[in-house]
């Protein structure tokens, strides 16, 4: 029966977060402060396992996700990572939002309360952890935003799907479409998070609603929280299979290419150059322009539209319109 058990956590061993279980509460701290708390693949893997177990473990009552440090929870996935792998493999994100789906389908199924203890920022797919999460208790000076219209891509891990439910269409779409920040009195408003209090209250904030949940029947809890699931879990299982495929297909195109390698290399991207390709009649879609040139002198085909030589051979290409050639 072990294997339906929970685990002593020093066991799982693991790197990017850690993981206590303690007088009913398990607290899962997303560990790379350095990084904002970001998360990458192998975060959450971990993730993914830490909350399998407190679903699994009886002497588990609620679990709290929280970040390192004081100025993130989690500002969602690693950039640097998605611009120096997914851009170059796309298929293989596909592979990685199978761990990131995972990881939300462990945290919205764990058959326990689950409370966001936001001690910073959520940004991206942390916020879509919060909206994972039951209840959510924010430090006062936390701050909430979705950014995937401008690093080139959808926030369709749990924002496009929830936000709408949590907070309403129109500040949903604000959310979504605009990337504003919003700030911890707002998003109290709004009913993003359920408190707001001052960073020396939060650990007894959370202490306070964790005893209150923990003062329950567990399987009246577990009905409770599977039934309140009903409209998100609909959303989520209607979009998420979609939205893996989409994405995956869409990292091999020059939007999150732009977004993300100008994130690493900390510049604006060039997101209206994008939009000026298209109006000049260039390609908007592809780095170099679409595979469609052919070397007169080797041969070679399906070389990308804006090439003034042969990537193969080095002979120069007919020329190229102009926007092409300099529209990066």
């Amino acid at each position: 029966m072990n294997e339906i058990k929970g685990v002593d956590p020093a066991v799982l061993a693991f790197e990017d977060i850690r993981y206590v279980k303690k007088d009913w509460i398990a607290t899962v701290t997303i560990d790379r402060p350095d990084a904002y708390n970001a998360y990458t693949t192998r975060t959450l893997r971990e993730l993914t396992e830490a909350f399998t177990d407190a679903s699994r473990d009886d002497g588990v009552a609620v679990l709290v996700l929280t970040g390192a440090g004081s100025d993130a929870f989690c500002t969602g996935g690693d950039v640097k990572e998605y611009a120096r792998d997914y851009t170059q493999r796309p298929r293989d994100y596909w592979k990685y939002m199978g761990h990131f789906a995972g990881a939300i389908d462990a945290l919205r199924n764990v058959g326990k309360p689950t409370v966001a203890r936001i001690n910073g920022m959520a940004v991206g797919g942390g916020n879509e952890m919060n909206l994972a999460c039951d209840l959510a208790i924010a430090v006062d000076t936390a701050r909430f935003r979705q950014v995937g219209v401008q690093v080139g891509s959808v926030a369709a891990g749990g924002a496009t799907q929830w936000l709408p439910i949590v907070i309403g269409d129109r500040r949903a779409r604000q959310m979504l479409m605009t990337c504003d920040w919003v700030d911890a009195k707002t998003a109290l408003d709004w009913g993003l998070v359920n408190e707001v209090v001052p960073a020396a209250e939060l650990d007894g904030a959370v202490a306070r609603l964790a005893g209150k949940l923990l003062d329950t029947f567990p399987e009246c809890m577990r009905y409770t929280k599977q039934q309140t699931n009903f409209w998100k879990d609909l959303s989520w299982s209607m979009t998420i299979g979609h939205a893996r495929d989409w994405l995956a297909l869409h990292f091999a195109s020059l939007e999150p290419y732009e977004g993300m390698t100008a994130f690493a290399e900390k510049r604006r991207a060039d997101r209206v150059g994008v939009r000026a390709r298209a109006r000049d009649g260039g390609s908007s879609e592809t780095l170099w322009g679409p595979n469609a040139r052919t070397c007169s002198a080797c041969g070679a085909k399906g070389l990308p539209d804006a090439f003034a030589f042969c990537g193969v051979c080095g002979g120069s290409l007919a020329a190229v319109p102009a926007e092409l050639v300099t529209a990066r």
